[in-house]
């Protein structure tokens, strides 16, 4: 109920101590909600009203953008000690963000270790595992008995990310083992740690794809998986809550992509430049796309003048169509991205969709073939039984497309969403168009 009370009113000057108050009582999404969604010239304002702890759990909560905007209107040792705070993996997605200017100056402000952290984060490629993990781990010595290893975690690691796994190296950080608070807990304290931590561990590579680290952590059912490098030595660890933003993101650039939307930056909320940018040149590049489907119907001009009701068929042919392999698309490129199916499984797929597209291309031919009976005037009923045969043979080559493609692609390495559905609709449409036009075409040169 407070957070609703306090997001519902605006700052007003005279109130500052009671929203100062409710602000620092609130959870930190709460608080990061709020002030997003004040006008630009309040949130500094508000920003100011949080103590320090708050400050930086609520900084993390906020948008690129905004966090950006407070940057500049903070005084620098604020911004510094901000920054100093926040996981080393945040930090970095802020500075891919920032000025490459304030980035450089941020980094010359942290301490040197925290400046290694970020550093190392962002030498790695973007939609990596070692872009998005975090250097916050618990690391024990595979010599320690549990005693040793409780006391170092008490004395050195409380302000780690996460304590529920600690992960065991040797000299060198080459990672050995893994043990779990729970074991460590339960066990007694002269037991030493190589007998009691499992050898068994599930582990990924600085460079092993972001999609693959969230598939692995939901298939073996973990908060925090360890990132090794080239060496084998522990570097960091990606947690469940980075999963939960890897997941978002990717459904979000699928969807976008599928839709023909340029992934990336655009919200429901975002500023109507945005929006253009991010839209207007997929529309362009549609109607170039759709340019071709208009060539394939310029040519029988002629032939829909002779046979008018042709005009009322065609939209429906090619919306139907197009509407099966978006369909098909979208459950193909989704079991491709959480992993249920690969391109090994190609035939697997084609065969069960062909079977579902059978009676599919079967019903939706027989409704088209029945509408065109009614519209089509005497003497030219013979249309109805065209327009229903390419109707169903297009909804098989719908099917197929939309299975085969998005396989295809991922067996190339590329990205299955990049089969959008304008491009899908666009080249059926084509087919479609081509095909029935040319048989009415042949129809009228052959008949009485």
């Amino acid at each position: 109920m407070l957070a609703q009370n306090v997001s519902n009113n605006v700052v007003d000057i005279e109130d500052l101590s009671r929203l100062k108050s409710d602000l620092n009582r609130l959870q930190a999404v709460d608080v990061g909600e709020y002030i997003s969604k004040l006008p630009r010239k309040k949130r500094a304002l508000a920003f100011r009203l949080l103590n320090k702890g708050q400050a930086i759990n609520v900084f993390e909560y906020l948008p690129p953008e905004i966090q950006q905007q407070l940057i500049n209107s903070l005084h620098d040792s604020r911004v510094v000690q901000i920054v100093e705070e926040m996981s080393p993996d945040e930090r970095a997605v802020l500075f891919d963000e920032l000025p490459a200017g304030v980035v450089k100056r941020l980094l010359h402000e942290l301490s040197p270790e925290q400046r290694q952290a970020t550093a190392t984060i962002l030498g790695y490629s973007e939609g990596t595992a070692g872009r998005v993990m975090t250097t916050e781990y618990v690391r024990l010595q595979e010599g320690l008995t549990v005693g040793e290893a409780l006391e170092k975690i008490r004395r050195q690691d409380r302000d780690k990310e996460t304590i529920y796994y600690a992960y065991v190296t040797d000299y060198n950080r080459k990672l050995r083992s893994v043990v779990s608070l729970r074991q460590l807990l339960f066990s007694l304290p002269d037991a030493l740690l190589r007998d009691i931590a499992s050898d068994r561990v599930v582990k990924i590579k600085t460079e092993t794809p972001q999609e693959e680290v969230a598939q692995l952590m939901k298939r073996y059912d973990l908060i925090a998986l360890p990132v090794v490098d080239r060496e084998k030595r522990l570097v960091g660890i990606v947690t469940i809550d980075d999963v939960v933003d890897i997941l978002e993101e990717e459904a979000t650039e699928d969807i976008q992509k599928l839709a023909g939307v340029s992934g990336g930056d655009e919200a429901a909320l975002s500023p109507p430049q945005v929006t253009i940018r991010k839209r207007l040149p997929w529309l362009l590049g549609n109607i170039a796309l759709y340019v071709t489907a208009a060539n394939v119907i310029a040519p029988f001009q002629q032939v829909i003048t002779i046979v008018p009701v042709l005009a009322i068929i065609m939209p429906i042919l090619a919306n139907s169509s197009g509407n099966v392999a978006f369909q098909v698309l979208s459950v193909t490129v989704r079991g491709l991205g959480v992993g249920e199916i690969t391109p090994k499984d190609t035939l697997k797929v084609l065969r069960k969709e062909l079977l579902a597209g059978l009676g599919t291309a079967i019903g939706l031919g027989s409704a088209l073939a029945g509408l065109s009976l009614m519209w089509a005037p005497s003497g030219e009923h013979w249309v109805s039984f065209v327009a229903g045969a390419v109707m169903s043979v297009n909804v098989l080559i719908a099917v197929t497309l939309g299975t085969v493609l998005p396989m295809g692609f991922k067996q190339l390495n590329l990205d299955p969403a990049l089969i959008c559905g304008p491009l899908m609709t666009t080249t059926l449409d084509a087919i479609g168009f081509l095909t029935f036009l040319s048989l009415v075409s042949f129809a009228l040169q052959v008949l009485p």
